[in-house]
């Protein structure tokens, strides 16, 4: 731990040395090398470099030396090289990769400052492979268990997401390669993605869908905006007037690129004036077939420059989109102060590993089912696919080709050793096939009946399952058709706690699922994506060498109909003849659950540790504040227990008379605080009354009612340990 340790911090000293804004002089000298460019340019070199060349690349200037634009998906590692022209692996032996934990884990860690480790350190990789874009994060909101990508995302809570983000692209950015913060935006389900045509009220996208991208625009000085497949009140994601020009421009001065997501495109003229940059992938009749018209047929290529000639679009128009190019263009790639970079070292697998001890989540832990320490039983039997099965690969567009992966049970292995551990697989699914289902290839029952037979004779069993990213589980271009567990382990867990009481579970996956067999159990572990070091880390927090201290970034319910989008019925989710209503509106999450008193399996900020924590009384400097105030915060915090661990402390803010409707409560803040045995440390928060704010849908803007407010202090969204009033003149 020492060493894993020193090189984090290491890493985190680098970046943020290199983390360094341009200075006004640099912004105007890039202002004016841009214009003395474009001026030299001519219409058909402006056209090429607005939409794709490959895949993964777009057009630079050769006749001027204006280089290409290469991207890599991400965001949670960088991809392998895919062929100039179709989505096939290149098949290069040096483009192995880190493999971070999912962007679910990261935000389960609670702590903004891996968040910027993990850029750093991802950054560093994308830069030594020679990506000047990296697609990633995902930043859209966690509505319903459902959606294929959450594993992508960070959670259900607007400010979580907001608080993650910015240091991640911050990270990221240091190492001269542009983040690209996706999908611009309400892109919240798999089902129907390319067409469904979302419909929320003001308050609702304001509130709670756009805050995390505004973040990253406003406080992370994001270079690249990635469009969303769905379509907003009508228009496309990737050519949204709405979106694209009026908030994302004129409201929030985004000065970046908007790229498409790629097949995002629908229509030339909207793509023109509605605020797109860069068109990638698209499926024209043009890629039917490979070859250089195959670019050409692009919406923002032939089509666009005949507009433009006929004058029905003006060149300014495309001036403006080669403006943007070209700045990004010396952000990343002309940007001669950028470092290196390098590529799977010992200091990135210690940062993934420390992102991924952080972010297991400890669910139950009945009489101490929780650490196995080494020496506790003769025998520890590991059933399940997931503790063997490569969860790098599959899952779409985030797929990883990684340089080393330690499986769960490889994990276990080294750290009890071999005559300690037997496996069984107990249940068994097929390969990742992108959009497909594939059969699985092993005999159900014969795999229970073996489980099952192994289990009776056991002192303890560790289930490792989940999902997976098989499609219709964790993976892009379906949803999840059922909220139970897939595969048939509900029925085994059935069959195995029959004959066994000493189990604990550990559930690997992006995504809530039902718990019918939770009261059979001892033990439940959240353990996510977890990427390179997935085994090494799973092992240290199974072990005790580790402390949990991860928190859940949404909400368990108990049953899918729980969560607000699955309360009205299909017109909610998925919609209706491609049309959907978030009925739900602001009541996402925990603030369904609070607002409707349903409680939830498993609140949202909720985790479990090894020791135990006390919490003081929350307090005030004052009982009555201005709308222009500060309200300043502190609450003592203990370790009560018997060994040093982490606590996230969680402030909610809920208004006593408002007006419109309101949830019971909603994060303002967090800290994550790690204390040695003993130690008690007093905490402060500082809250602008700014954020106790609704956003008002009568004069387009945000509003602070008179009113008097309850300041909640806790461990979780379910366990408010104090609270205070204060008054807001």
């Amino acid at each position: 731990m020492k060493k894993t340790v020193g090189l984090l911090a290491g890493l985190l000293t680098i970046g943020a040395a290199s983390a360094v804004p341009q200075k006004p002089d640099d912004v105007r000298h890039t202002a004016q090398r841009v214009e003395a460019i474009l001026e030299q340019m001519t219409l058909e070199e402006k056209i090429s470099m607005v939409h794709a060349q490959s895949i993964f690349s777009s057009s630079g200037v050769p006749r001027l030396g204006i280089p290409e634009l290469w991207m890599s998906d991400g965001p949670h590692g960088v991809r392998a090289e895919i062929n100039w022209n179709d989505f096939d692996y290149a098949g290069w032996s040096s483009d192995s990769c880190t493999a971070f934990p999912a962007l679910t884990c990261l935000a389960a860690t609670f702590n903004p400052e891996l968040a910027h480790a993990y850029g750093v350190a991802v950054g560093e990789e994308a830069r030594y492979r020679n990506k000047d874009v990296l697609l990633g994060p995902g930043v859209n909101i966690y509505r319903t268990p459902l959606n294929g990508r959450n594993f992508e995302y960070m959670g259900e809570d607007p400010l979580l997401a907001s608080r993650m983000a910015v240091p991640y692209i911050r990270g990221l950015q240091s190492n001269g390669v542009a983040a690209c913060v996706k999908h611009f935006a309400l892109n919240n389900q798999e089902t129907w993605r390319h067409w469904v045509n979302v419909n929320l009220s003001d308050r609702a996208l304001h509130e709670i869908y756009l805050p995390a991208f505004k973040a990253s625009v406003q406080d992370g000085g994001v270079w690249c905006i990635m469009g969303s497949y769905n379509r907003i009140r009508g228009q496309h994601g990737c050519h949204n007037d709405f979106l694209l020009n009026r908030i994302l421009r004129e409201e929030w001065k985004f000065d970046g690129v908007v790229v498409s997501d790629w097949g995002g495109v629908h229509n030339t003229r909207e793509a023109a004036l509605c605020g797109l940059d860069l068109e990638m992938g698209t499926w024209t009749d043009g890629l039917e077939s490979y070859g250089k018209t195959t670019f050409d047929n692009y919406y923002m290529a032939g089509p666009l420059l005949e507009l433009v000639r006929s004058g029905e679009i003006p060149e300014s128009v495309i001036d403006d989109k080669v403006r943007r190019l070209l700045t990004l263009i010396f952000r990343t790639k002309l940007n001669l102060s950028r470092p290196l970079g390098s590529l799977a070292t010992l200091e990135h697998a210690a940062v993934a590993r420390r992102i991924a001890e952080e972010g297991i989540v400890l669910l139950k832990n009945d009489g101490g089912f929780f650490p196995v320490e080494k020496n506790r039983y003769r025998k520890i039997l590991v059933i399940g696919e997931n503790a063997v099965r490569q969860l790098t690969l599959g899952g779409g567009s985030s797929e990883l080709k990684a340089r080393r992966e330690i499986s769960p049970l490889g994990g276990l292995l080294r750290k009890y050793g071999d005559e300690r551990i037997a496996y069984t697989m107990g249940y068994g699914s097929g390969p990742s096939v992108y959009a497909k289902v594939a059969e699985s290839p092993y005999d159900a029952d014969s795999l229970r009946r073996v489980a099952v037979e192994m289990a009776r004779v056991a002192e303890a069993v560790l289930f490792i399952g989940g999902l997976n990213k098989n499609h219709q589980q964790d993976c892009e271009a379906g949803d999840r058709l059922s909220y139970d567990l897939p595969f048939g382990q509900n029925e085994l867990l059935d069959a195995i706690t029959a004959v066994n009481e000493n189990v604990g579970v550990v559930l690997i996956g992006g995504n809530a699922v039902a718990m019918p067999w939770l009261d059979k159990v001892k033990g439940v572990m959240q353990a996510w994506y977890l990427g390179s070091e997935a085994g090494e880390a799973l092992a240290e927090v199974i072990a005790g060498d580790v402390n949990p201290s991860g928190r859940l970034p949404f909400t368990i319910p108990e049953k899918l109909a729980d969560n607000g989008a699955h309360a009205f019925g299909k017109r909610s989710y998925p919609g209706v003849d491609g049309e959907q209503i978030y009925l739900e509106d602001i009541l996402v999450g925990y603030r369904w659950h609070d607002t409707k008193k349903i409680r939830p399996r498993f609140p949202f900020g909720y985790g479990l540790s090894y020791t135990t924590f006390t919490y003081g009384r929350l307090s005030a400097d004052k009982k009555a504040y201005g709308k222009q105030d500060t309200v300043m915060l502190s609450v003592t915090l203990t370790n009560s227990g018997g060994r040093e661990g982490a606590e996230t402390i969680q402030i909610y803010v809920g208004q006593s008379r408002p007006s419109v409707i309101r949830p019971v409560k909603e994060l303002k803040a967090f800290e994550k605080v790690l204390l040695q045995v003993g130690e008690t440390r007093e905490v402060t928060f500082e809250l602008p009354v700014a954020v106790f704010a609704y956003y008002d849908e009568k004069t387009g803007g945000w509003k602070v009612e008179s009113d008097k407010y309850v300041l909640y202090c806790g461990a979780s969204a379910g366990e408010i340990e104090s609270a205070v009033t204060v008054q807001v003149k």
